[in-house]
């Protein structure tokens, strides 16, 4: 059965996106919260709380880079394939302070055969803290098995 042809794309993209979330220790651990997911796309938010500020009391750049990166990884796994991060590059704009909501938003530039790339913007109320480019390789596998998809649809 075809998994991509019993469910639309965008009830594929979170059918992934809950399948990975379960597994996702990592980003939920830092409290982060997925906003929005369609094919490609992925909206995670988190707030910089106190042990995420450094010696500048400003939000440590790793902090910001695992936000960007976790958007970058549910927005590459939308399409039923478990896909991992090949690369990743961050460009820090503003200083994320205690207390934001950082808000990452990622989007699917290309993907073509195993490789894609994807952008991912992060924000401090409204304004633009960091750019960050992900180049995502696909590993084989998926997250929905065909019977579970099945199951759905009834």
């Amino acid at each position: 059965m075809n998994v991509k042809a019993t469910l639309s794309p965008d009830d594929l993209a979170r059918a992934c996106a809950d399948a990975m979330w379960k597994e996702d220790d990592a980003s939920s651990g830092l409290g982060m919260e997925i906003i929005e997911i369609a094919p490609g796309r992925a909206v995670l938010t988190m707030t910089v709380k106190p042990n995420m500020v450094n010696g500048q009391r400003i939000a440590h750049g790793g902090f910001i880079f695992t936000l960007a990166d976790s958007a970058f990884a549910f927005a590459c796994n939308t399409h039923n394939d478990r896909v991992v991060a090949a690369e990743g590059n961050i460009t820090f704009i503003r200083p994320g302070k205690l207390g934001d909501l950082l808000v990452a938003t990622a989007r699917e530039i290309s993907r073509s055969g195993r490789s894609g790339i994807y952008d991912v913007r992060v924000t401090a109320n409204d304004i633009v803290i960091a750019e960050f480019r992900g180049h995502s390789r696909s590993i084989g596998g998926t997250w929905l098995p065909a019977a579970d998809t099945e199951t759905k649809q009834k």
